[in-house]
């Protein structure tokens, strides 16, 4: 799909379809929406006087223009109340529209839509989420299907600016766009692969390829290296699967002249049985995307390294599967993490925390500030604030707002839950360290505990993202099955820090 911002109008320029938008009340005669509606013969006026056309928010009209008009077909999509609208419902908006040209079978199709609304969008930001919905809304997982269900392809998509003073932002706003929307596609692909294609060897290939594409340094430890490096939390993890284990650093310098190094880290549970603490079948096929955190981390190192981003980054990507074999870590085992604390595995499901101890403590020891973690940790945040909401836990004020402003910027939801003192008793053991779980209440909070156990005083920010990474229903940009759920979040705050 190519994008381009061309000057014309609703009744010039030639494409499949026309795209225009009318919010709730509208009357309809102003702008784009008005000359079509005077070329297409007051069509639109009578809908809107009729109540056929409300204005709600992702409603649909497709109009056949009858030769009125250069394009076949004429979109009058609902935008809701103008109060409301926002870049995040422009980019929902656009991943509709998207999914309606492909049932009409459109090739081309032009968006018209009002400039300079109250409280809407900056042309850059406009661009940007017209690419991002369009190519989000149109994301489709075919890779193991033989058959063709729907080979249409929308070819070409135009942006119409008569205006030449933004046509530069704009451009500019279609190249992030473009980046971005892709990075959360790998990140979609990554998630949805079966387990049997998506293993930690297959995930390193993929953290290669990236490093090889953007010239970026890269080290996949072994199980051998990770011996060396005391990482006995995630070693015990793997112990249960013949598939081998790997840690993936990849590394991003884009300031030679700072010293800093965010770090991002990303949980890479590439499938997650539960272990000996064995999972109930129902929805076991989902754990094939309990590595939905490292993809989103491998995904967001290949925007930032298109977008050529003034910030050094290293992401660290713990992968291992968590199967029951005969050798497999057992309720009661006691563990070492690599900065030598000691772990008692009360519950062989909560692993991900334990193989992100090793990845915190590796960040903490090679001196990333700040560390920003994502993970499907904990059914517990996926109960408290559902499928849509992340949850966000942090020690440092200042990180965890410039997470929430990018996640915003970004159409992502983050909402941030306390780490009382108090609920730190629940963590304790009494023949290591820490335990791996603090019981059933609070769990959401006592495993962002636990990780803060091996963050020292780093400033350090954890994103739950059980909720959000998979999804049953098509809207807006999202497809049902994965989202790519925390790329946007982690470009935007990437971004955000290359130019302060």
């Amino acid at each position: 799909m190519k994008f381009e911002v061309r000057p014309g109008g609703v009744n010039t320029i030639a494409t499949d379809a026309v795209i225009t938008g009318v919010f709730e009340g509208d009357a309809g005669q102003v702008g784009a929406v008005g000359e079509l509606d005077a070329a297409l013969g007051g069509i639109i006026g009578d809908l809107i006087s009729s109540g056929e056309v409300k204005g709600k928010l992702y409603e649909m009209h497709v109009l056949h223009t009858l030769g009125k008009i250069p394009s076949r077909l004429a979109i009058v999509a609902g935008m809701g109340k103008q109060a409301e609208w926002d870049t995040d419902k422009l980019r929902g908006f656009a991943g509709e529209v998207v999914r309606v040209l492909r049932k009409h079978k459109a090739k081309s199709a032009a968006f018209a839509l009002r400039a300079g609304n109250e409280g809407g969008p900056g042309h850059a930001d406009f661009s940007c989420a017209v690419v991002e919905g369009c190519l989000l809304g149109d994301y489709q997982y075919k890779r193991h299907m033989t058959r063709d269900e729907n080979g249409h392809e929308i070819g070409e998509i135009l942006l119409l600016e008569n205006d030449q003073a933004v046509l530069e932002a704009m451009v500019k706003g279609l190249e992030m766009g473009r980046i971005t929307a892709g990075a959360v596609m790998m990140a979609r692909d990554m998630v949805n692969e079966p387990a049997n294609h998506m293993t930690p060897a297959n995930m390193a290939e993929i953290a290669r390829e990236v490093a090889s594409r953007h010239h970026l340094g890269i080290i996949v430890m072994d199980r051998a290296q990770m011996e060396k490096e005391k990482m006995g939390a995630l070693l015990g993890v793997a112990q249960g699967t013949s598939e081998p284990p790997n840690f993936i650093v990849l590394d991003y310098r884009g300031d030679s002249a700072k010293k800093e190094v965010v770090g991002l880290v990303g949980k890479g549970l590439t499938f997650d049985s539960g272990g000996i603490s064995l999972k109930s079948h129902e929805f076991m096929s989902d754990m094939k995307g309990d590595m939905a955190g490292g993809a989103a981390v491998i995904a967001a190192m290949d925007a930032i390294a298109q977008m050529k981003l003034a910030v050094n980054v290293t992401a660290l990507i713990p992968a291992t599967e968590n199967l029951p074999g005969g050798r497999a870590l057992k309720p009661g085992d006691v563990l070492k993490a690599s900065n030598g604390k000691t772990i008692e595995v009360v519950n062989t499901d909560a692993e991900g925390r334990l193989i992100l101890a090793d990845a915190l403590s590796y960040a903490v020891k090679n001196g990333l500030s700040p560390i920003v973690d994502l993970a499907t940790l904990t059914g517990a945040c996926h109960v408290a604030l559902g499928d849509i909401y992340a949850g966000l836990f942090s020690n440092d004020r200042g990180l965890a707002e410039r997470l929430i402003k990018a996640a915003d910027k970004g159409g992502e939801k983050l909402w941030q839950l306390p780490m009382p003192e108090e609920y730190r008793d629940l963590n304790k053991s009494d023949i290591a360290d820490i335990k791996n779980s603090g019981g059933r209440y609070g769990g959401a909070i006592t495993a962002a505990l636990f990780l803060q156990e091996f963050t020292g005083e780093t400033p350090w920010a954890h994103i739950d993202i059980a909720g959000p990474f998979m999804t049953d229903k098509t809207r807006g940009v999202l497809v049902k099955g994965a989202t790519g759920y925390g790329v946007r979040t982690l470009i935007r705050f990437i971004s955000g820090l290359s130019e302060r």
